[in-house]
């Protein structure tokens, strides 16, 4: 089917074809990674030029494996993960991956050649879960075990993050796999293009400064557009701004003194509400002497 796309391409009036691929320095490959590695020895046939660009992880919305890291830091404080969190990457942000894109078009030293794209930073995933956590002011602790098997690992981001189980399998075979840039080829393709990769925190805060303003020109929710499902579904949903959804509810009170002598007197003599999650800390407070849900008269009202 490529190869006939290859062909098709060929007969058009296109000058230059740039194909962003994934980076395939290792010996084995994923599936996942060695597909992506076919795609460019197939286009590398063509008669039109081809520029090939390798990236690793992609920081920025609509990433795969940015949500996935989105997902995990922001919903679990405590982390037992499988031992891939020490497989070293070189991400690089999504604006600086467009830049390449735009100014690589049309440079004839890199027709038929193959270049990894990358910010400076060499890290662990490990690494680049705690920087995420440093740059929001969270705090996490993140544990590694080496007993996880890559069906268990794809269970664990399939139902922690918002990713499906398919994706999930293919992400963690090329998790496992170290994806660094090769330094002559970074250098090359930079002194070609005339562009310096942010650092990964830059990145990371430029991304998240973005979905914070609502800046994200597209999202997950967009693949409604192409669905079966009623398109007019994507008007009422909206796209968390760091990965959960925050469900914020208020009533209105005439009298704001009243409303707070009422939270004030929760707990204490006066006992706590006996319903649903209250029953808990109820419990909880009667382990420690305290009067549980069982509302009691105040003792200095009674005195007086």
């Amino acid at each position: 089917m490529l190869k006939i796309l290859a062909q098709i391409i060929e007969k058009t009036q296109c000058e230059h074809i740039v194909y962003l691929s994934g980076l395939v320095n290792e010996k084995e490959l994923s599936r996942h990674l060695s597909s992506r590695y076919q795609v460019e020895k197939t286009l590398m046939e063509c008669k039109v030029p081809v520029t090939v660009l390798r990236a690793g992880i992609i920081i920025g919305s609509g990433s795969a494996s940015f949500e996935i890291i989105r997902d995990l830091v922001e919903k679990l404080p405590v982390m037992v993960a499988p031992r891939w969190l020490d497989t070293k990457c070189q991400p690089i942000g999504i604006a600086n991956v467009l830049d390449f894109l735009i100014f690589v078009l049309f440079k004839e030293e890199s027709y038929h050649k193959s270049f990894d794209i990358g910010c400076d930073d060499v890290l662990t995933y490990k690494q680049i879960l705690s920087e995420y956590a440093k740059v929001r002011g969270l705090k996490r602790y993140i544990y590694t075990l080496p007993v996880m098997t890559p069906k268990l690992s794809s269970y664990w981001l399939y139902f922690i993050t918002s990713t499906s189980y398919n994706l999930a399998s293919a992400l963690v075979g090329s998790m496992k796999i170290e994806v660094i840039c090769r330094r002559e080829s970074l250098s090359e393709i930079k002194r070609i293009t005339g562009i310096q990769p942010f650092s990964y925190e830059t990145a990371l805060r430029r991304t998240l400064a973005k979905i914070q303003a609502n800046e994200i020109i597209s999202s997950w929710k967009d693949s409604f557009i192409s669905s079966r499902r009623d398109a007019s579904l994507k008007e009422f949903m909206e796209v968390p701004h760091f990965g959960c959804f925050t469900d914020l509810r208020s009533i209105a009170y005439d009298d704001r003194e009243k409303c707070l002598d009422r939270v004030f007197s929760l707990g204490g003599n006066n006992g706590w509400y006996g319903q649903g999650l209250w029953k808990i800390r109820g419990f909880l407070d009667v382990l420690v002497g305290g009067p549980g849900t069982e509302k009691r008269k105040n003792t200095s009202a009674t005195a007086s």
